[in-house]
């Protein structure tokens, strides 16, 4: 009986350990941080904000200083990424450790990052999903104010949802400054910033210049003849949730 048992546990031990060596690393959201090498192009643009999610269904999206979605496939040493206009781009790829990620990229630039869970599987709790990104798509035409105001709309829900996904995983911080906005975020507040200032990924998003000023004015008259009621909380993630709640609420 005792061999038997023993024998039990044995099985299930190594059940659990094969079990565990299957387990798929890559399946998170993955932060760049630093990188090693001289970066050119577009990777010179990478930033803290910078991410790549890999999701289990074989979803990815990604932001190396213009957004992207499509499909990825790991396969030896390679991580592929096909977006989702067909373009295919393969990277050597090596985890050093847990939660490491080493992307070699153009002229051998080797980019670190470092990995957390996906905030959700459901697109709209997701800060990284396409759903909450749309914002970031380059426009491809003149818009019109509908347009431009469901892009800053579409802006703030990315706001709400990365505050979210603070507040729910118990973070102790997050990066508000990295990642292109219109508004500046501080401890205890935000303000518009300079057109001077605006980040050029930001700009970028709009069609051209004319469109990126009114997408200023609409907020600016937000800020200027609306009133955000500040939650009453010492948590600033709740507090700064709830005033892009409202924002949302005054572009509609």
């Amino acid at each position: 009986m005792k061999r038997f048992l023993y024998s039990f546990i044995f099985l299930l031990l190594a059940a659990a350990t094969g079990c565990s060596l299957l387990v798929n690393p890559l399946p998170k959201i993955w932060f760049y941080t630093y990188g090693t090498g001289t970066p050119n192009g577009k990777d010179s643009l990478l930033s803290p904000a910078s991410f790549l999610e890999l999701r289990p269904d074989g979803s990815y999206t990604r932001d190396f200083g213009a957004f992207e979605s499509g499909t990825w496939l790991k396969k030896d040493h390679q991580l592929i990424l096909t977006s989702h206009d067909h373009q295919k781009t393969s990277y050597a790829l090596t985890l050093p450790s847990a939660g490491e990620m080493q992307l070699t990229l153009t002229g051998g630039y080797v980019a670190n990052f470092e990995s957390r869970a996906i905030p959700s599987l459901k697109d709209k709790q997701d800060p990284f999903s396409v759903f909450n990104n749309r914002w970031r798509i380059h426009a491809t035409h003149k818009e019109s104010d509908a347009e431009i105001r469901q892009r800053l709309f579409n802006h703030c829900q990315f706001w709400e949802a990365y505050f979210r996904w603070a507040l729910d995983k118990s973070l102790t911080s997050v990066d508000v400054r990295s990642t292109p906005t219109p508004i500046k975020i501080y401890g205890n507040g935000f303000t518009l910033k300079p057109t001077e200032d605006l980040p050029a990924e930001w700009v970028s998003c709009f069609y051209d210049a004319d469109d990126c000023r009114k997408a200023s004015d609409m907020i600016k008259d937000i800020f200027e003849h609306k009133t955000i009621a500040w939650a009453q909380t010492d948590n600033k993630f709740k507090m700064f949730l709830s005033a892009f709640q409202q924002i949302q609420g005054f572009l509609r």
